[in-house]
């Protein structure tokens, strides 16, 4: 061990005379390892809101979408199998996308319809994960037809209709047929068969899904679609994938990726993320200015011994040594009960969701923990760094005091 280290070991754990200055090490400690619990807390709550939330709009949503300006899209197959061609693309299932009114009994309420192919939309595949209720669409067995189309919704939007599976609804649609007096909206009874529950409040109250074919019926489209819905290999490869799209497809075409589509969500959660690094930092800083503190004290008391081991040869550089190691002890073991403290909250947030998150105001249910290493790390190394700087100064006048000054009156 060196003998800086040693020192400045000594001077932390000797019975001091001056239990206040013992008692603000206790204090500095304890800041810097509240600190750092809270901002290893904060991070990973905001980094798994972020991933949860991602993972919730990829399961109810494409990656690319592919529409045309002015209305549906007629030969659709022959784009899908242009868009098929493109490096990365790993699925391409049409969709027809409208709102409509849906009413049960006296109940009304807008929701956006969703027409797709169970057999080939992958969206579909992933919602089927989520239902609660009855079933997904199914194909019925040969030579059987129901006399009402089939119909899932979400399970918000079941709870304020009162809806269970086996309900008929009423679907009005804004697309209307000439008659003699005039235009008049659509209307068709569906047969609810599944109850879906995303997680996201947004979708499970204002989502409905139906077989493409009753979708086209429904609007009177014939063999036209809304648009296609590609699936790509890699989501965060999404832009790239849209943007040779765009290259194929020319006007009247148009392509948007996930990113674009929740860019302010997005764009929001980075900086209330960063916004929350600051405030909490904060801590941090208040656990160094009490290192700082310390240090001036204990230099204040140890002022015979500084002077006694200049005399015995010891260099002001060595002498500043001691307190910097002092110093950083201090945020050494904060960082570390920090650490340990921080990881351990997230764990128990991680396996017990005891936190419950009001459906109707928040995007999901549960308070989500995304542990990342290089937040962690990124943690501990800015605590290290502010204690390093906290400690410079009063280990500089440490090391230019004089041992005759400090020696003249014993």
């Amino acid at each position: 061990m060196r003998l800086e280290f040693f020192i400045a070991f000594r001077y932390l754990v000797a019975k001091r005379k001056q239990v206040f200055i013992s008692l603000i090490t206790f204090i500095s400690v304890a800041g810097v390892a509240l600190g750092v619990a809270a901002l290893i807390v904060v991070m990973s709550v905001m980094s798994g809101f972020e991933t949860e939330l991602k993972s919730r709009i990829l399961g109810n949503n494409a990656h690319v979408v592919v529409m045309r300006y002015g209305g549906a899209i007629a030969d659709y197959p022959k784009v899908a199998a242009k868009v098929r061609k493109i490096s990365g693309v790993r699925q391409v299932a049409p969709f027809i996308l409208n709102q409509v009114m849906l009413a049960h009994g006296r109940q009304v309420s807008g929701v956006v319809f969703r027409g797709v192919d169970p057999g080939n939309d992958p969206l579909a595949s992933s919602l089927q994960k989520h239902l609660v209720a009855g079933s997904f669409l199914e194909t019925p067995p040969s030579g059987e037809r129901s006399p009402y189309p089939g119909l899932v919704i979400g399970s918000e939007l079941a709870k304020n209709l009162g809806i269970a599976p086996g309900a008929k609804v009423r679907i009005i649609s804004p697309v209307g047929s000439p008659t003699p007096l005039g235009m008049v909206p659509r209307m068709k009874l569906f047969r609810v068969e599944g109850i879906f529950s995303s997680g996201m409040y947004e979708y499970d109250t204002s989502l409905v899904y139906s077989r493409l074919a009753d979708a086209q019926r429904l609007f009177g489209l014939g063999n036209k679609v809304s648009g296609l819905a590609v699936q790509v290999d890699d989501v965060y490869r999404a832009r790239q994938v849209r943007e040779e799209i765009g290259k194929l497809l020319p006007y009247p075409f148009w392509a948007r990726d996930w990113i674009d589509m929740n860019r302010n969500l997005f764009s929001a959660l980075k900086l209330e993320r960063v916004t929350m690094f600051i405030i909490l930092l904060l801590i941090v800083l208040v656990a160094a200015f009490n290192i700082i503190s310390t240090l001036f004290m204990v230099v204040m008391e140890k002022h015979k011994d500084i002077a006694i081991l200049k005399t015995l040869g010891l260099s002001a550089r060595r002498i500043m040594r001691i307190f910097i190691w002092e110093g950083m002890i201090v945020g050494l073991t904060g960082t570390l009960l920090g650490l340990g403290g921080g990881v351990a909250i997230c764990q128990v947030l991680k396996k017990y969701h005891f936190i419950k998150l009001p459906s109707d105001v928040y995007y999901i249910t549960t308070l989500p923990v995304n542990m990342k290493v290089y937040y962690v790390v990124l943690i501990c190394l800015v605590s290290l760094l502010i204690s390093f700087l906290a400690t410079i100064y009063p280990s500089y006048r440490a090391s230019r005091m004089l041992p005759a000054e400090a020696l003249r009156y014993e």
